[in-house]
């Protein structure tokens, strides 16, 4: 039997193609659910990637506009917030619905305009003694240690919200390609501050969620000119430091795959099974270009017959590591409503299966 790894080895062997010992283990959980897991027996003053052994620590600075912050509304049933970047969002206390925004401070691009000299880098983006803790966590853990940021959709999404952002991309793309290249700026300028600091990121894990329930948000086209030269210059940043750039992009974007490799992507997640993202199908037909990880469906974790995600495990974690590149995740956060118990035996299932 292979000696058991690190997660730093795990994942990197994954991004190269490489079998490892297992596959690696990833997982985020719902606003609020450990504090329902500590009622359930969850050790005190522990956190999820130590108790679970995650494989994978992101490190991430502040990229927002910074505005002031305030709490607008408080019910005993949700609360009405300000954001940094000027949006208003209503969250349910107890995460019976994600956090939206219902209101936004910009929302035409003279607002943009006004408020755009707020987007710009400067070393207070980042709480240096909290992420040097984070850092030095993850590296006594094995940890995989990846930088993390917001691109184009992601990035501008909760400043103009997606009505305007929609729109403009038809109506106004230069303020669009404005937006996406100033907050790209952002992103790659404290991935740089970071490096020359002394951080040694083994990855990039990179959001946009460029995805419906059926396809793109957007034509292919409109990726290609709006979306793929900041995902291009974003990649091949990164590849010149040897660091590989996993990108997550929820809903359906299948028909984007090849141009997320053109642009120099080593991985993608979540594979939304909802969305239609078939993990074996995908693997079949992009595995040798393209690390995956995610592509189990995080609603059967709360299934009241527990062989619904035994058998999404078993039938698609021994196929998809195949020959490396695969990195086990659900499709979306560990979801409310799963019980401590369950998600422990979703962790054993996939060290049994995910084995090599």
């Amino acid at each position: 039997m292979t000696a058991e790894m690190t997660g730093r080895e795990r994942i990197s062997l994954a991004l190269q193609h490489r079998a490892a010992d297992r596959v690696g283990v990833v997982d985020g959980l719902w606003p609020g659910l450990l504090e329902t897991w500590r009622r359930e027996g969850f050790p005190p003053n522990r956190e999820p990637d130590e108790v679970f052994g995650f494989d994978m620590t992101t490190i991430r600075p502040d990229i927002s506009l910074r505005l002031p912050t305030a709490v607008l509304e408080e019910t005993p049933e949700y609360v009405i917030s300000r954001s940094a970047d000027g949006a208003t969002i209503k969250q349910a206390r107890d995460g019976s619905f994600p956090a939206g925004a219902i209101d936004h401070t910009i929302k035409t691009r003279a607002d943009w305009e006004t408020y755009r000299e707020r987007a710009v880098w400067d070393r207070e983006r980042v709480d240096w003694p909290a992420v040097r803790a984070a850092y030095a966590r993850a590296r006594a853990r094995g940890q995989f240690v990846v930088y993390g940021g917001a691109l184009c959709w992601d990035a501008a999404l909760p400043i103009v919200g997606t009505e305007t952002l929609l729109r403009a991309l038809v109506e106004d793309p230069d303020w669009v390609r404005d937006m996406y290249r100033t907050l790209t700026d952002i992103c790659l300028a404290g991935a740089e501050e970071l490096l020359a600091a002394g951080f040694e990121f083994d990855g990039a894990f990179l959001c946009d969620d460029m995805g419906g329930r059926t396809g793109p948000l957007f034509s292919p086209r409109t990726y290609d000119a709006l979306f793929f030269p900041e995902d291009r210059r974003v990649c091949s940043l990164f590849a010149a430091r040897g660091i590989p750039v996993i990108l997550h992009s929820c809903g359906n974007i299948q028909r984007l795959i090849p141009r997320l490799i053109e642009a120099g992507y080593t991985g993608l997640n979540p594979l939304e099974v909802k969305a239609g993202m078939d993990l074996v199908a995908l693997k079949k037909q992009y595995g040798a270009a393209l690390a995956f990880m995610g592509g189990i469906d995080a609603r059967l974790v709360i299934a009241s017959d527990p062989r619904e995600i035994e058998h999404e495990i078993a039938s698609k974690v021994p196929i998809a590591m195949q020959g490396g590149g695969y990195i086990y995740a659900l499709d979306g956060p560990v979801l409310p409503g799963t019980a401590l118990e369950r998600y422990h035996h979703v962790l054993d299932l996939v060290r049994r299966h995910g084995t090599y």
